[in-house]
C-alpha cells in the first residue's frame, strides 16, 4: 500500500450519541461511575466504527468519543500543564455573518513539559482490537502549547529560553506516539488550528499584539511538528488537518494558505495534508504548487457543518480544478472537517446534521473517490 492517506479518508470526530452526551454529564454530575461512562463509551465506539466501516472508509478513528475537548484532554496530560486564561483574541465568524470576538482559555505551562504516564495508547488499542480495517489516531498539534498564550504563558523559571521549551515539548509527544507505534499505531494525525488562523489577517495582527512575529511563526511551528514526528517509523502514514474553526457549524479563519504555504506544504515531513476547502474563506487551489512530490493533499471539499449532500459531479469539478495545479496522483477526498469538535456533539455543535448526513456523506466520498482515482 502506498504510504499516504486513503483517496478516500477523514478528519476524526464524529457526532456523538446522545445517550452517551448524557452519560458524561451523568458522570461529572456523580450519578453514574467512571466504569460505568468507560461501558457506554465501548459501546458507542463499536458503533462508530461500524459505521465508518460500512461506509466503505478505510481508515477509522474512535470519533473522539473519549474526549470533551478536542484539544484540552490530552494536552492535560503532560506534566506541569494547565487550562489558563488566553492572551489571542479570536474572531468567530456566524452562520448569519457576523463576527464576535473572545479570549478562549490558552494551555499554560507551569514547570518542565514531561510525559510521565501514557495518555491515548489505551484508546487506540481499543480501535486497533475492534476495526477489520486501519485504525487511525488523531492527536491535536503541539503548537497548541503555544499559539494562544505566547512567551507569557509559559513559566519563565522553567523555561528562560523559549527553544528548550519548544525541545521539551517535542519529546513529550515522541514519547506518546513512540508508545502507540510500539503497540501498533500505523496511521497518526496532528489536528492543527494555529497555522490556518495565521492565513487571516485579523490574527495575524492579533499575534503581532501579544508580542509574536507572524512571519516566523509558520516555520517554528513546522519545526515544532517535525521534531514531534521525528522518531516515527517510515512504514507509519502521517498526516496533519489545518482547522479553520467548526464549532457551531460557523467558523473562525478566513484567507488563502498561501501565507503558510511554502513552510507548510514545502518543508512539514508529513505524507498528507487534509486542507479544508469546502467554502470561500479556504480561497483558491493556487498555494498547492508548493507540495512536494510524493506527497499528499486531501482535500476537504465535504462540508460537515451542513447537511445538504454534495453531488458527485459538483466533487468531481473541484477536484478537477485542484489537478490543474497539482497532479491528481497527489490528490485526495475527505470532508473539511470533523463532525464534532467536543463533546456537545449533535446537541450543540453540529444542530443541522446528524448520524444519517454523516454517513451519507462519507459513502458519497468513497463513491466519488472510486470514480476519480478507481481505488481507494
Amino acid at each position: 500500500m502506498a504510504k499516504r492517506p486513503f483517496r478516500a479518508d477523514h478528519v476524526g470526530s464524529l457526532l456523538r450519541p446522545d445517550h452517551l452526551l448524557q452519560a458524561r454529564t451523568d458522570q461529572a454530575a456523580g450519578k453514574i461511575d467512571k466504569a460505568a461512562l468507560t461501558k457506554i463509551e465501548d459501546e458507542t465506539i463499536r458503533e462508530a466504527i461500524k459505521l465508518q466501516e460500512d461506509a466503505g472508509l478505510q481508515a477509522v478513528t474512535d470519533g473522539e468519543f473519549r474526549r470533551s475537548s478536542w484539544f484540552r484532554d490530552f494536552l492535560l496530560g503532560f506534566d506541569n500543564v494547565k487550562v489558563a486564561e488566553g492572551k489571542l483574541e479570536l474572531y468567530f465568524k456566524n452562520t448569519d455573518g457576523t463576527l464576535t470576538t473572545n479570549k478562549p482559555n490558552s494551555m499554560a505551562v507551569t514547570g518542565k513539559i514531561a510525559r510521565s504516564h501514557q495518555i491515548q495508547v489505551e484508546d487506540f488499542k481499543f480501535i486497533k482490537a475492534n476495526t477489520k480495517v486501519m485504525p487511525k489516531v488523531c492527536i491535536p498539534s503541539p503548537t497548541l502549547m503555544h499559539f494562544r498564550g505566547g512567551r507569557e504563558n509559559v513559566d519563565l523559571k522553567a523555561y528562560p529560553q523559549m527553544k528548550d521549551f519548544f525541545a521539551d515539548v517535542a519529546k513529550a509527544y515522541q514519547a506518546e506516539i513512540n508508545d502507540m507505534v510500539a503497540n501498533g499505531l500505523k496511521y497518526i494525525q496532528i489536528d492543527d488550528t494555529n497555522l490556518a488562523y495565521l492565513c487571516d489577517e485579523n490574527f495575524r495582527d492579533a499575534v503581532t499584539r501579544i508580542g509574536e512575529d507572524p512571519n516566523k511563526l509558520p516555520q517554528l511551528y513546522v519545526d515544532l511538528i517535525n521534531d514531534c514526528l521525528k522518531t516515527v517509523p517510515d512504514d507509519v502514514i502521517t498526516a496533519i488537518h489545518l482547522c479553520r474553526g467548526n464549532a457551531s457549524s460557523g467558523g473562525i479563519a478566513s484567507g488563502g494558505y498561501e501565507p503558510v504555504a511554502e513552510a507548510l506544504l514545502g518543508g512539514l515531513n508529513v505524507n498528507g495534508f487534509f486542507l479544508e476547502y469546502d467554502d470561500a474563506r479556504s480561497g483558491d487551489f493556487s498555494p498547492l504548487r508548493f507540495t512536494s512530490k510524493g506527497k499528499t493533499v486531501v482535500l476537504g471539499l465535504v462540508t460537515s457543518k451542513r447537511a445538504a449532500l454534495e453531488s458527485k459531479d459538483d466533487l468531481k469539478k473541484r477536484i478537477n480544478e485542484a489537478a490543474k495545479v497539482l497532479p491528481l496522483e497527489q490528490l485526495a477526498l475527505s470532508p473539511q472537517c470533523g463532525f464534532s469538535s467536543g463533546a456537545g456533539g449533535g446537541a450543540h455543535f453540529r444542530r443541522e446534521v446528524t448520524v444519517a448526513d454523516e454517513k451519507a456523506k462519507f459513502s458519497r466520498i468513497v463513491e466519488t473517490a472510486k470514480d476519480v482515482w478507481g481505488s481507494l
